[in-house]
């Protein structure tokens, strides 16, 4: 028996309005804060990054594909991982029907990951998707773009992820594995938490997982010269995760205990 109100028609009414009201004035918020991305200055970027696509070698103006605006995916894919963050995987569901669209209004759009290439290629394969996917391999890009660290900056604090500091990795024996509940919070409880979850779909350990970090960057390509205008991370994607903006809408919301997706090919047919 649901607990939740029960009411007429003409009070469910008065009751949407109101909401109307709200979600009116978080769409004009919305359309405040896209401006104010736009408004963020430009950062001039000289280093020449490198990258393998199904194309060949490519450079980050390469990626453009003669537009002048370009969208990167920071999908958390690192070289030791047998297949790709589940969650990354459910956001990435989605580009193989945005990239068309974005291509067609002057923004290229790829994915970039550590992995080589030909472990990216066959994951697509095996998910069906067809969207741009490129691999950074020595992880300058994914570095200068914090969303991958090494092993040092685990141990010592030095990882900035989202434009905060995190506390270092604790230490333990190799016997009690961490269990992070987030990946900025450790537990050395157990290794039963969501982010240990995850990364057993991965094949890697929480250590090894939380490494690569998953994130959104945007470019800009004017006069021949390439800058970087805007990045966000963690929650900051949210708006990218197809499904949780349709779970918002359903009576019961996101409903969430605990990990309950997994990529599309993993869940019971049925």
């Amino acid at each position: 028996m649901t607990a939740h109100a029960i009411g007429t028609r003409e009070e469910w009414l008065a009751a949407r309005l109101d909401l109307l009201e709200a979600e009116k004035n978080l769409t004009r918020r919305s359309d405040e804060l896209a401006k104010w991305r736009r408004e963020l200055p430009w950062v001039r970027i000289d280093k020449a990054y490198r990258f393998e696509t199904d194309e060949g070698e490519a450079s980050l103006r390469d990626l453009f594909k003669g537009r002048s605006q370009l969208l990167v995916y920071h999908f958390m894919f690192g070289p030791d991982y047998t297949a790709g963050c589940p969650s990354c995987s459910a956001i990435a569901d989605g580009f193989n029907g945005i990239a068309a669209h974005l291509e067609n209004h002057d923004v290229a759009f790829s994915a970039v990951s550590r992995a080589p290439l030909a472990k990216l290629t066959a994951y697509k394969r095996r998910l069906g998707w067809s969207f741009p996917w490129a691999s950074s391999d020595d992880g300058a890009f994914n570095r200068d773009f914090c969303v991958w660290f090494t092993e040092q900056q685990q141990r010592e604090g030095g990882i900035e992820y989202n434009f905060r500091r995190e506390p270092p990795i604790p230490e333990q024996p190799a016997s009690e594995p961490l269990a992070g509940r987030t990946v900025r919070e450790w537990d050395a409880s157990g290794s039963e938490g969501p982010v240990a979850q995850i990364a057993a779909m991965t094949g890697t350990d929480v250590a090894t997982y939380t490494r690569d970090r998953p994130g959104v960057s945007a470019f800009a390509l004017e006069d021949g010269i390439v800058y970087h205008t805007y990045s966000s991370y963690a929650r900051g994607l949210d708006g990218l995760w197809g499904m949780y903006q349709w779970l918002d809408r359903t009576p019961k919301g996101r409903n969430e205990n605990g990990i309950w997706w997994r990529r599309h090919d993993e869940y019971a047919q049925g």
